[in-house]
């Protein structure tokens, strides 16, 4: 699609011999907004689709909920390695949900969350940090759903709660 192919080009376009460089993404604000409004697209789009079926497997999802003060005390590392964590949950689910819904409307909808969801992993995989690369290992809280719209849900809050004010974190000193 090419929303997809955007966000896939925008991640690419940041990218610096094999590390993604975020400064560029994280300073202009307006790629974030950009972001949360495909969310809030796509969920609203997957709302549209007729019928959706229950899940006959309940998937897992992230609890993406979160303290703002709890969230200010972390490391940008905590949160990155928490993000990667909640994205790793919610692309499974999002798979998982997949092979279960034939209907084109939902089948349509989640392949794009799939791209969307994934594009973030991997950009925050390549991010450079001191730390060295990522490696799975979560203890992330979750939730079980019978519900195709929540998945869709979880990926909008995700995009708009942690993930955007991990970007804002980073911009304070990315961006002087």
């Amino acid at each position: 699609s090419p929303a997809g192919l955007l966000l896939l080009t925008s991640f690419l376009l940041h990218m610096e011999e094999g590390h993604a460089n975020p400064t560029r993404l994280v300073c202009d604000n307006r790629l974030i907004q950009k972001y949360i409004g495909e969310a809030k697209d796509m969920e609203k789009r997957a709302g549209q689709c007729q019928a959706l079926p229950t899940l006959s497997c309940p998937t897992v999802l992230p609890l993406v909920d979160f303290s703002l003060q709890q969230w200010k005390s972390k490391s940008n590392e905590t949160k990155r390695r928490e993000i990667l964590c909640d994205l790793a949950l919610l692309v499974g689910a999002v798979a998982e949900a997949q092979g279960q819904v034939t209907q084109e409307c939902g089948a349509r909808q989640l392949s794009q969350l799939y791209r969307h969801a994934n594009s973030f992993l991997l950009l925050l995989q390549t991010f450079s940090w001191e730390a060295g690369p990522w490696e799975p290992g979560c203890s992330t809280h979750s939730v079980e759903q019978t519900h195709i719209t929540s998945i869709f849900l979880t990926y909008r809050q995700l995009v708009q709660g942690k993930l955007r004010f991990f970007f804002h974190d980073l911009a304070k000193d990315l961006c002087k």
